[in-house]
């Protein structure tokens, strides 16, 4: 029969993955995982025609194009071919935008788009993405970095530039979707209103209270209207003594991310 094997066509007479590890040659199959059409299995699984198969040393980075499919066989097959065709903002690069792009690059977001004009300093690094050594360099070029750590086949655009009503339109015209992620009332605002009236085909996913240690099952995802959602509490803010900390703040940052992919996959 013809099964996929790392990403090739394969043939085989194996009727499980323990004897397809013995037709390889495999000595130590205690290092390998085997991923059966998108799910770890044990190697005792049957196989069958047609069956999506990879067998990944532990120990070991991939060649790009197999590390590609391997995510691919993660998500199941069908769903990465959405992802990747995705092209996704994220407006602000602090406690949510940093976290939401670690998550989407986890999931092989296939277009990413990172805007933030700031730097690293001490202060963001009690909830946002970064590292002593990033202190000083700019959020967007230290992220990228860290991201194509993860997924080197990610396509990252950067922009290291204050969003204003004057740059809006074009900074975000090639989005299909953007993640509103910044601290500022003001800028959140004419984002807001300059993406829902001019370009009403980019999706927004915006946020609105997240501060402080409260209780989780507060943070959520809401419809507004369309294209136009918020995650967060909709009523905690940030004020003298109660901060932003990194807990409830990478909650709401998952639930942006969620919801990204929730409407790339159903849309």
């Amino acid at each position: 029969m013809k099964i996929v094997l790392n990403g090739k066509v394969y043939c085989t007479s194996c009727k499980t993955a323990r004897e397809l590890f013995k037709e390889l040659k495999f000595e130590n199959k205690s290092s390998y995982v085997c991923i059966l059409n998108g799910y770890q299995e044990s190697y005792d699984v049957c196989l069958k025609e047609g069956d999506e198969v990879f067998l990944i040393d532990k120990n070991v980075s991939p060649p790009k194009e197999q590390w590609e499919k391997m995510i691919c066989a993660r998500h199941t097959p069908g769903v990465y071919e959405k992802v990747k065709k995705a092209r996704v903002a994220i407006a602000g690069l602090g406690g949510l935008g940093s976290n939401i792009a670690m998550m989407l690059a986890r999931t092989g977001i296939g277009h990413l788009h990172l805007i933030d004009f700031d730097t690293v300093d001490l202060t963001n690094l009690n909830r946002q993405q970064y590292g002593i050594r990033h202190i000083g360099r700019f959020k967007t070029e230290a992220l990228k970095e860290q991201l194509l750590e993860i997924c080197p086949f990610l396509d990252i655009c950067i922009d290291t530039i204050y969003v204003s009503r004057e740059n809006v339109l074009d900074l975000f015209k090639d989005d299909d979707i953007v993640c509103e992620a910044f601290d500022n009332a003001e800028c959140k605002a004419m984002l807001t209103e300059e993406l829902l009236t001019k370009c009403k085909k980019t999706a927004l996913i915006a946020a609105s209270g997240m501060a402080g240690y409260g209780n989780s099952n507060d943070i959520k995802s809401r419809k507004i209207r369309e294209n136009f959602y918020i995650c967060g509490d909709e009523v905690t803010d940030a004020k003298q003594g109660i901060g932003l900390m990194a807990p409830r703040v990478t909650l709401c940052a998952a639930h942006q991310a969620n919801l990204v992919l929730d409407l790339i996959i159903k849309g």
